[in-house]
């Protein structure tokens, strides 16, 4: 049994979300990858079942949480532990399953298009890897925002998944350029905004389709390199490379942004991007999310 520390709580899990960097901790290529023997599981919904020395928190409350992946205290468990600066109220409107998946794709989301992004409601958004679990949250939340959203993906079935989320566009990576596709339906505008969780050459290529003081967003790397941009196809447009980092921000500032995307949770405004997946199918569901076959946020019910 976890025991937790000061300024943590420990958690008996209802529901546990996965992501790329689930897989990444397997495959020990994480920046934050803990020794071995470890638990996997960045974030969880739960119930507060201990608070360690000094911690705020109420017993028997219903919460979603970032886990302590990092020391090995990750989700994939009957109970976990986490820093209680990690921990975010669950209303009651939202089950079980879709809180164990919304914090880290929300809250990226959040920061990606309106703290860093600064969009503005008209503007177009293109979103790379738009059937994960980031990309997903950023298709609902583009629309939520007023944005005209472009969706990138790879098959029918991711397709199928942007257009419920409220896609405008989707656009079908594997039937020809991607830049090509953007300025086709752009009339050559091109989009003001880009969404990449992917990087590599494909997202470092979406610098031929920004209009003028466009941004390019800088989430992640699926593809296993950041993108890396010609600095001169930037300034040509007066466009921007913007880092975004969900983890750079107070305790204050994200709780700010989690109840403003409850508030558009609660009015039915924010469609769910979660896949539920039993727990006895945890090892092959962190291998999906290895090899790419994915689609949507994954999350485990714990029994």
């Amino acid at each position: 049994m976890p025991e937790p520390g000061p300024g943590e709580i420990r958690l008996r899990v209802r529901t546990a979300g996965l992501g790329l960097p689930d897989a990444l901790l397997c495959r020990g290529s994480y920046a934050f990858t803990p020794p071995r023997p470890f638990v996997p599981g960045q974030e969880v919904c739960g119930t507060v079942d201990a608070v360690g020395p000094g911690t705020d928190g109420e017993v028997g409350a219903r919460v979603m949480a970032v886990t302590n992946f990092f020391d090995g205290r990750g989700g994939l468990a009957e109970y976990t532990i986490a820093r209680f600066d990690s921990v975010f109220r669950v209303p009651e409107s939202m089950d079980d399953l879709v809180a164990g998946g919304f914090r880290i794709g929300s809250s990226t989301a959040w920061v990606a298009l309106v703290r860093r992004g600064r969009a503005v409601a008209g503007e177009r958004l293109l979103v790379l890897g738009a059937a994960g679990g980031s990309g997903a949250a950023a298709v609902a939340l583009g629309r939520v925002l007023g944005l005209t959203v472009i969706a990138v993906v790879s098959d029918d079935r991711r397709a199928a998944l942007c257009r419920r989320l409220g896609a405008d566009v989707v656009v079908d990576r594997t039937a020809g350029p991607v830049v090509d596709a953007v300025l086709a339906v752009t009339d050559g505008e091109g989009v003001d905004l880009v969404f990449d969780p992917v990087g590599g050459d494909a997202a470092a290529a979406t610098v031929g389709c920004l209009a003028r003081d466009a941004r390019l967003l800088a989430v992640g790397f699926a593809s296993g390199s950041w993108a890396r941009p010609d600095p001169w196809a930037l300034v040509r447009r007066n466009a921007a490379l913007v880092g975004v980092y969900a983890g750079g921000y107070t305790r204050a500032e994200n709780l700010a942004d989690h109840e403003a995307l409850l508030d558009v949770f609660g009015a039915g405004r924010l469609p769910s991007v979660v896949e539920e997946v039993a727990f006895a199918d945890a090892a092959a569901a962190v291998g999906a999310l290895a090899d790419g076959t994915a689609v949507g946020k994954l999350v485990v019910r714990v029994p």
